[in-house]
């Protein structure tokens, strides 16, 4: 009995390790161009060939270290709006090896916004099991909206004058999708999202939201409220270098039609105008 026992359990390990020993495959991403900024090229070379990516495959992203990098961010919202703010991991080595261990879907985006808003961008769906079918992909969770250039057509994110970027703001709606892009010397100058009105008028750069530095920064608005963004160069805010922008909610999708109240009221007046012409004539 102790022997059958062995041999059925040497059986289960061998069918437990040859499942395991499905043959990995290691994907170049996007092949013979590598990792680049290219409009949509990477959601063409994950459909081309009908790619299905399993547990145990493994991508190799291969870039200029010194321009790009590869974030692996958490979610789909990140990876539309290029957020690398939380990332689940950064690779930069210019060759990197990301096995995937997890199935569900990954986002790989550059931290370099200016190049992940061109298109360098990845979204894979791993599955664990090969025979299992694959899942629709989910629907992006939020639209892209409209791009301001903070400063319009002007010469960006500079001092002008006191009120400049106060006019500059007020002039437009904001709403949650849009983006700014702040445009800039980045060794002159800089971005700093703050937390609140305090901060805004004293221009206290100590305890930021956000920091951007490149000089070409994209600056997706998430969430409806006031947002502020500052310099941290204090003379430079003094003179006026901070935006302040008030951002309305996303406009609600249409769905039924809803009708007016007036026409319900019109209605009732019809039907009550009906009503008196049964009423009884006073007698003369």
């Amino acid at each position: 009995m102790r022997m059958m026992s062995f041999v059925f359990a040497m059986m289960m390990s061998f069918v437990v390790l040859s499942g395991c020993c499905c043959s990995a495959k290691i994907y170049k991403v996007g092949d013979s161009e590598g990792w680049t900024a290219k409009d949509d090229v990477y959601y063409a070379w994950a459909e081309t060939d009908y790619k299905e990516f399993h547990v145990g495959d493994s991508l190799v992203f291969e870039y200029d270290p010194i321009v790009n990098d590869v974030t692996h961010v958490s979610g789909a919202l990140e990876y539309d709006f290029c957020d690398y703010s939380s990332p689940k991991a950064v690779y930069n080595t210019g060759h990197d090896v990301v096995t995937l261990t997890e199935p569900g879907f990954h986002y790989f985006i550059t931290s370099n916004q200016a190049q992940c808003v061109l298109g360098q961008k990845l979204e894979v769906l791993v599955i664990h099991d090969p025979s299992r079918p694959v899942p629709p992909r989910p629907s992006k969770m939020l639209p892209v909206g409209n791009t301001y250039k903070v400063g319009g057509d002007s010469e960006g994110w500079k001092v002008y004058d006191s009120d400049f970027y106060n006019k500059w703001s007020e002039e437009k709606q904001f709403r949650v999708g849009d983006a700014l892009l702040f445009e800039y010397d980045n060794e002159a100058s800089d971005v700093y999202e703050i937390n609140g009105d305090l901060e805004f008028m004293t221009c206290d750069p100590t305890s930021p939201v956000a920091v951007h530095k490149t000089g070409q920064d994209l600056v997706r608005l998430k969430e409806p409220g006031v947002h502020y963004f500052i310099t941290s160069h204090s003379g430079s805010c003094e003179a006026g270098l901070k935006l302040r922008v008030m951002v309305g909610p996303q406009p609600k999708a249409v769905g039924f039609p809803n009708f007016p109240k007036k026409v319900d009221l019109s209605a009732m007046e019809r039907l009550d105008n009906w009503l008196k012409t049964f009423k009884p004539q006073p007698h003369h």
